[in-house]
């Protein structure tokens, strides 16, 4: 799936990795810190477009590495718990972190659903346009060995090292390949995501991927300790 370099957060459509270049590949592992697991020390959280929603930006040491944390997202169809892996992706749970206390999240659509080929609910754009971000982005984490196995949480982007605010829900094992930093496991309300992917999607973006027929709405997004 080569990724949509013109769609802030978008999910590639399709994989062809006999198409990816070297340089690309290199330029994506450079990008890549944290990769191994080690909780990272610092972040950096560069300006990048129009924030949907002005919140600022998290701060450079992260504050969330000492505990396990969980989040709990109210949706209009139920509640989905995730288990967040602060310390093999810290600098993205550090930012998720952040804009859940800014309320970012609240009251933004999943603007996106795909039932062919890869199986993700995707969310965390208060447009619900697919080319949201908070005004800033951030460097891939925890790709070593990185795969989408049904329940796993990860972040979309438009390319190595974009990372904004958009993440997607795996409800089907998918095939995709390590180039999405993994954030978190799905613990509770599984089914949910399931449930609306059998209503299926209005395929405005080809067959199989468009937005859910059965809307899902964030209402809000809660951390503790888990």
């Amino acid at each position: 799936m080569a990724a949509d370099r013109h769609h802030r957060g978008r999910l590639p459509r399709r994989d062809r990795p006999g198409r990816r270049r070297l340089r690309g590949l290199v330029r994506r592992r450079q990008q890549d810190r944290g990769g191994h697991g080690h909780a990272a020390s610092h972040c950096t959280y560069t300006p990048s477009g129009t924030a949907a929603r002005q919140v600022g930006v998290p701060p450079a040491k992260p504050a969330f590495k000492s505990a396990t944390y969980r989040a709990a997202v109210k949706t209009n169809r139920g509640t989905i718990v995730l288990d967040l892996l602060n310390h093999q992706a810290t600098c993205t749970v550090n930012s998720f972190i952040y804009l859940a206390g800014k309320k970012y999240f609240n009251n933004s659509p999943c603007h996106r659903l795909t039932t062919t080929g890869i199986y993700v609910l995707q969310c965390g754009d208060p447009t619900g346009t697919g080319q949201g971000g908070p005004g800033y982005k951030f460097a891939n984490e925890n790709l070593t060995g990185a795969t989408y196995t049904e329940g796993t949480v990860a972040m979309a982007n438009a390319g190595p090292g974009t990372n904004g605010s958009q993440f997607f829900l795996v409800y089907r094992n998918s095939p995709l390949p390590p180039n999405y930093t993994p954030f978190g496991k799905i613990v509770s309300g599984l089914g949910i995501i399931q449930n609306v992917a059998k209503a299926g999607t209005d395929n405005s973006n080809g067959n199989g991927d468009g937005h859910p027929k059965e809307k899902v709405t964030v209402h809000s997004v809660t951390i503790t300790k888990a």
